[in-house]
């Protein structure tokens, strides 16, 4: 129903944010990332105008709204409830430890602890997130890869081979830069290995 609410921010707590919009003041829960990352607000008078990326949860009990200051949050948080057993409030857990490019290099890496570390995420949950999330991702990367850049054209590393070129692209998009991936990749035996295989292998040693 909303894709945005633009306004005056209200009022700003830790979990929720509330945008006057025309006068009407919506309630947004919110992730600890979006928090940290709102304009300063110091009083009514001064409060700064916002925009927040929004979606709807209608429950039998009622209607929740979550707010997210980037598209990009907002996305993660929306692939985050497809997985069964995520529910909003979980998703919302998960975004509030993890920016949108960090939760995916997690997944890609299988670091099932690292997400059972958010509030009220267990082991299990976390093993399904990566078990049901990883191929999107992965997709994710392949689409973005195909499309062309100019970033990726002028960034390239000649390697011969395309399974290396793509690898470098998807991580590319994850906001590595050059030197990172060319250092991640140096060494990495590619026979025998798809893609996935080649970035999941360049992130772990990014994480180190």
């Amino acid at each position: 129903m909303f894709y945005y609410i633009e306004g005056k921010l209200a009022h700003l707590d830790y979990t929720f944010a509330v945008i006057d919009a025309h006068g009407v003041g919506y309630k947004m829960t919110i992730t600890q990332t979006t928090y940290e990352s709102m304009p300063a607000h110091r009083s009514v008078s001064e409060a700064p105008t916002v925009r927040l990326y929004t979606y709807m949860a209608v429950r039998e009990d009622g209607v929740e709204l979550f707010g997210f200051l980037s598209e990009a949050e907002l996305e993660a948080f929306k692939l985050l409830i497809t997985v069964s057993g995520v529910g909003p409030k979980a998703a919302i857990a998960i975004l509030s430890v993890f920016t949108p490019d960090r939760l995916a290099i997690t997944i890609m890496n299988e670091d099932t602890k690292a997400i059972a570390k958010a509030n009220g995420i267990g082991a299990k949950t976390a093993a399904r997130i990566v078990l049901e999330l990883k191929d999107k991702i992965s997709k994710t990367f392949t689409e973005a890869i195909s499309a062309p850049s100019q970033t990726q054209s002028t960034a390239s590393v000649p390697t011969g081979s395309s399974k290396l070129s793509d690898a470098q692209s998807a991580l590319l998009v994850l906001g590595y830069t050059k030197s990172e991936i060319v250092a991640a990749l140096r060494g990495v035996d590619i026979s025998n290995k798809q893609t996935d295989d080649i970035i999941r292998l360049a992130l772990k040693n990014l994480s180190k």
